[in-house]
């Protein structure tokens, strides 16, 4: 477990280090668009521990596609027993990885939110909020219903 969670706070670093050795702009953006996004996530396996994943089962943005993970740094239930408030790695796989943070109270049906802040790969340049679902559909499926936009690349 600690090795897991070493390789994902050292992910996270490597993206943050990608971000400013470039000085906050993306390597590959798209040019600036921007739009509706939805996903649905199946956290059937979620442990509940720093480490843990849900994978995207359902995806309107081709740079996130089905199969995506998205890792969760902290424990579930650390400030509160029904919350989740945790660094996020989103990771499309091949190098395409987006950081955020999600804060959801389960206790109550009002949405929780996630964030992202910038990328690698396909993602660079991607920020999102999106509202998250606190009331999972069967099997364990969550959705994240909100906004997107990739920052232009400098020069475009």
């Amino acid at each position: 477990m600690k090795k897991l969670l070493g390789s994902l706070v050292l992910g996270v670093l490597a993206a943050a280090a990608l971000v400013c050795t470039t000085g906050g702009s993306p390597v590959s953006a798209s040019s600036g668009r921007s739009g509706q996004v939805h996903i649905v996530k199946d956290c059937s396996a979620y442990n509940y521990m720093a480490g843990g994943t849900c994978k995207i089962v359902s995806s309107n943005l081709a740079e996130i596609p089905v199969g995506s993970l998205v890792h969760y740094t902290q424990a579930f239930g650390i400030l509160n027993s029904a919350w989740i408030d945790s660094n996020v790695v989103l990771d499309a796989g091949h190098g395409n990885k987006a950081v955020g943070r999600c804060t959801v109270d389960f206790s109550i049906t009002t949405p929780g939110i996630c964030t992202f802040l910038d990328g690698t790969g396909d993602l660079a340049g991607f920020t999102a909020r999106v509202n998250v679902s606190t009331t999972p559909t069967p099997p364990a499926d969550y959705t994240w219903d909100g906004t997107y936009r990739f920052r232009p690349a400098d020069g475009d």
